[in-house]
């Protein structure tokens, strides 16, 4: 029986244009969404926009322009961006449409008939840009987002939050994997135990939202609005629910951590006095940083996806934001990172290794998966080729079902870079100079496992990077690798005799210029600052007026500014791995762990530390040096070494015990 997956991203308020904020949690789901798919689970991927409420009335006042016509217009770039991107949601839900409007009110009415619903009145402070009532005096600003709250009289329609906080503790206590990370499960918590009281749901001093059913001089709350979409997008509240019955309740529910409250709190109340079944679970992931500050469009540092998609590509962004940040925590980007990810695991990493493979399959054996002739030309190397594999499929299939996305892709080039080193030491370029029997079955047994290491790596890595995947697929001479069953992945189905495709380069190298560009394009581009409601990964903060542009500080002949030490990112790492260099006296190979990540460093310290003193050392080293190549071998960083006289090196260390992965400054 084929098994149902449905997930949702956050709806994204329509008050500004979308952003790398947006495009992170919906590159997440559309990941997710994929895999799902190539397990052969019948899927459904949500998105969608949300646009009513009272920030959005005023915003579009001050357009001159309709609240509709201002939403439409927002809406629909974030369509064009998602279809651009070539995103697979299924559904797209308007908070305007008249379908979500339907179930809306469906869901009020149960609520009231269910008696969870009363009318009161209201006096006190409420956060326009927030969209929501907070407890603090007049004049004073919102505890959430600092701005200042306007005094509020009005006639509401209460919901009774309060007569769920034990039903909601409980929930917690016997699902502590219903809110993922455990760090947002304890905020919920501490939340619900400070006392819940009973939430305004109507508004009657505006009159951009849904009609209250049987009162239309209130609209109906923008939170209770916004978090139906999740069932009226599937049919609830219509004449046809099949839909909702299929695919509700939600497996994932995957939002930005400032809207957990809303999330974690409110909207499973919601569901418990309807009656109706909660999602099986809620992940919150951490904001993106740029270049260490919160984005936020008051700050006027929100970098815009397109920038990354004009320079790089979609697979670019992708991976770099699933791979270079711990998903649940907070993240950094920067322009330099994201090149410096993109070069070592992309071009270098990954698309060398299909290159590389391809070519010589089509050099030596005219472009068909070889056939080893005979037992002869197995090495123990093959086998653990073999092993490290399997180890990946299931280190990437445990990992990614966790939300453990970094951890995942790290196990996936792990095999990359095996196979990398295989085949840097099985040398088959040396053996196709020569003709005997033995030299040809040992080449073709060198070259088929590295294309099936190839296929492996690349039907994992197919949800998070799809069409760069999808290209090498086919350079493979392989069927549609979205109809791949991801279930039955293992060592060994890459046909012998296959034909393989047109082998062309899937990763250019970008250089220098890309950062370049992509900064003149930011700053040729970035809209001014607005005030914004808490969303997904966009902070909610203060507006902070922009810092002038300083003149570089001059220094003397021979210094360097602070502003060029600060880019060098100094790392404690230890020695996993230590050997010479293959016909290199002065060369060492290491592979160096530095907390997130395995890296490959050549070192020139040959003739001053065996290989095996330096096993379990602690050294530090330049993380963000471009790599290069030093006799056929990338070398992803540099070692910090002195250079006493005679230029014999001595490695920099330390007295006190320092963790790996600990950053120099």
């Amino acid at each position: 029986m084929t098994k149902k997956f449905y997930i949702t991203t956050p709806i994204y308020y329509v008050n500004a244009r979308p952003h790398i904020g947006h495009t992170y949690t919906t590159i997440a789901c559309d990941t997710i969404a994929r895999r799902h798919r190539m397990l052969g689970d019948d899927t459904y991927f949500l998105t969608g926009t949300d646009e009513h409420g009272q920030k959005i009335e005023r915003a579009a006042q001050a357009a001159g322009k309709t609240p509709q016509q201002f939403a439409d217009e927002v809406s629909g770039e974030f369509r064009a961006l998602w279809k651009r991107m070539g995103l697979t949601n299924d559904d797209f839900i308007r908070t305007t449409e008249d379908r979500h409007k339907r179930g809306v009110q469906a869901l009020f009415r149960r609520l009231r008939d269910n008696g969870y619903i009363y009318k009161g009145s209201y006096v006190g402070q409420y956060c326009v840009s927030d969209e929501m009532y907070v407890d603090v005096g007049s004049g004073e600003p919102c505890p959430e987002c600092g701005r200042i709250t306007e005094t509020v009289r009005e006639e509401n329609y209460f919901f009774k939050l309060s007569a769920f906080a034990d039903k909601l503790l409980q929930l917690y206590t016997e699902q502590p994997a219903w809110i993922r990370p455990e760090t947002r499960r304890n905020e919920v918590i501490s939340f619900v135990r400070s006392g819940l009281k009973d939430l305004s749901i109507s508004r009657s001093t505006f009159s951009w939202g849904i009609p209250v059913p049987d009162d239309p001089k209130h609209v109906i709350y923008v939170w209770l609005d916004a978090l139906a979409n999740y069932i009226t997008a599937l049919g609830y509240g219509s004449a046809d629910t099949s839909n909702y019955d299929k695919y509700w309740p939600a497996d994932v529910q995957m939002i930005g951590k400032e809207i957990v409250r809303f999330h974690c709190v409110y909207w499973p109340a919601f569901l418990m006095a309807a009656g109706l079944p909660l999602p099986k679970g809620i992940m919150a992931h951490g904001w993106l940083l740029f270049e260490e500050s919160k984005m936020s469009k008051t700050r006027g540092n929100i970098v815009r996806s397109e920038t990354i998609l004009d320079v790089l590509g979609a697979d670019a962004l992708r991976y770099f934001l699933l791979r270079e940040v711990v998903f649940g925590s907070d993240g950094s980007f920067s322009f330099d990172a994201l090149v410096q990810r993109y070069n070592s695991d992309l071009a270098n990493g990954l698309g060398n290794l299909a290159s590389r493979t391809l070519t010589m399959i089509t050099r030596y054996f005219k472009g068909e998966v070889p056939y080893p002739s005979h037992a002869a030309a197995r090495e123990p190397a093959d086998d653990a080729i073999a092993e490290i594999a399997a180890d990946a499929i299931a280190d990437f299939n445990g990992l990614f079902d966790t939300f453990q996305f970094s951890k995942a892709l790290d196990a996936c080039w792990g095999l990359v870079g095996a196979v990398d080193k295989y085949i840097v030491e099985n040398e088959p370029w040396a053996l196709g100079e020569k003709q005997d029997e033995n030299s040809r079955a040992r080449l073709a047994t060198v070259l088929y496992t590295s294309a099936e290491g190839l296929r492996i790596a690349t039907a994992l890595a197919h949800p998070v990077i799809p069409d760069s995947t999808a290209r090498i697929w086919t350079q493979m001479g392989l069927d549609d690798i979205r109809k791949f069953d991801l279930t039955t992945l293992k060592w060994g189905q890459l046909r012998l005799g296959t034909k393989l495709g047109e082998v062309q380069p899937v990763f250019p190298r970008a250089d220098k210029s890309a950062i370049e560009r992509m900064q003149k394009m930011e700053e040729q581009g970035r809209p001014a600052a607005v005030e914004t409601k808490p969303e997904a990964v966009v902070a909610p903060v203060a507006p902070v007026p922009a810092a002038p542009a300083k003149a570089p500080a001059s220094v003397p002949d021979g210094k360097i500014g602070i502003e060029d030490f600060v880019k060098v990112e100094l790392r404690v790492g230890v020695v996993k791995v230590a050997e010479k260099v293959k016909n290199a006296d002065k060369l060492l190979r290491m592979e160096v762990d530095i907390g997130t990540e395995m890296r490959q460093i050549v070192a020139g310290i040959a003739e001053a530390y065996a290989p095996e003193t330096l096993v379990g050392r602690k050294v530090v080293i330049v993380a963000n040096l471009a790599p290069r190549k030093l006799r056929g071998l990338e070398s992803n960083g540099m070692i910090v070494a002195a250079s006493l006289e005679g230029g014999q090196p001595v490695l920099a260390g330390f007295l006190e015990d320092v963790p790996v992965g600990a950053r120099l400054k």
